[in-house]
């Protein structure tokens, strides 16, 4: 099994992060990232054309990561793929050892560089796991045809805790774990009390004992980005006490890397949280001040 499944199943608190590949074909801005991050996470995760914007890809962006000793979780979205290709790019990074993917839908294109581009959304988030856990388990194509070799692959999916209604984010919850997700990364916490009403329904369903959660965070570098966030960001709930936090602080990057260190050991206390995941956009070198805030330092090794 995968670092990060073998961590999880341990019982251990997880900690993974969040890479952008560049816009270019510079694999540099992928090492680099990677070497700050090396033995502060057990995992990281390579975005997917994030916000529907060109980048490297996914999948030569994850093997960049394994050459630098970083374990990779590859994001696959629906938006740009249909299910012949989602088939063939689940096989060739399973061939090439990639264990870890997360299964989302995308951004829709018309938030990125191309939006006249057409999206596909052959099939849904919850689609994609249920043929991905069928192809590892049943060792079945989408259509049903066999497929040869052994595939070891730990399925995850999102979560947005944050959307109105709750019964209804909990019940697609349940949905992606009965499609197959194993680990559940959600949208960036900065309201405790949502959240945690949240995970209250999460644990009477059951669901907590299904599927690993991770509660997604961000640190924030200053007010602007802090009220970007709360305003501009769909699925995200920004408390006012946090923008007056940030209103009133001498130094906000410190104060942003206080509030998400802060978070996380909140996070900590609450049942069935099982890991975090920091979303430290464009902000990647700031991850290891954050875990050793968090007491989250040093990782557990292998067994």
């Amino acid at each position: 099994m995968s670092a990060l499944q073998e961590i999880l199943r341990r019982g251990e608190f997880a900690v993974t992060a969040e890479v952008g590949p560049p816009k270019g074909v510079n694999r540099e801005v992928i090492e680099k990232k990677c070497d700050g991050l090396r033995g502060f996470v057990d995992a990281v995760n390579i975005t997917d054309n994030q916000t529907a914007i060109v980048r490297l890809s996914s999948f030569a962006s994850c093997l960049i990561a394994k050459d630098k000793g970083i374990e990779p979780v590859m994001q696959m979205v629906c938006r740009d793929r249909n299910r012949i290709a989602l088939q063939s790019d689940f096989l060739g990074a399973c061939a090439w050892g990639v264990e870890n993917f997360l299964c989302l839908s995308g951004d829709h294109q018309s938030m990125g560089n191309h939006p006249q581009s057409k999206n596909v959304f052959d099939v849904d988030s919850i689609q994609l796991l249920q043929i991905l856990k069928n192809m590892r388990d049943e060792k079945v194509f989408q259509n049903g045809e066999p497929l040869k070799g052994e595939i070891k692959a730990f399925l995850g999916a999102g979560a947005n805790p944050f959307a109105d209604p709750l019964e209804f984010r909990v019940i697609r919850l349940a949905k992606k774990i009965s499609a197959g997700a194993q680990f559940i990364q959600t949208q960036a916490v900065f309201d405790l009390e949502i959240f945690s009403r949240f995970m209250e329904e999460v644990r009477k369903a059951g669901l907590d004992k299904k599927a690993a959660i991770l509660a997604g965070v961000i640190p924030v570098k200053s007010l602007s980005a802090l009220r970007y966030m709360q305003n501009e960001v769909p699925g995200v709930v920004v408390p006012d006490s946090l923008v007056e936090r940030m209103k009133k602080a001498k130094d906000p990057k410190e104060e942003g890397v206080r509030i998400c260190a802060e978070t996380i050991e909140q996070l900590k206390k609450i049942e069935g949280v099982r890991g975090v995941h920091i979303m430290a956009i464009s902000w990647e070198s700031i991850v290891p001040e954050i875990v050793k805030e968090a007491n989250l330092y040093p990782r557990p090794e292998r067994s």
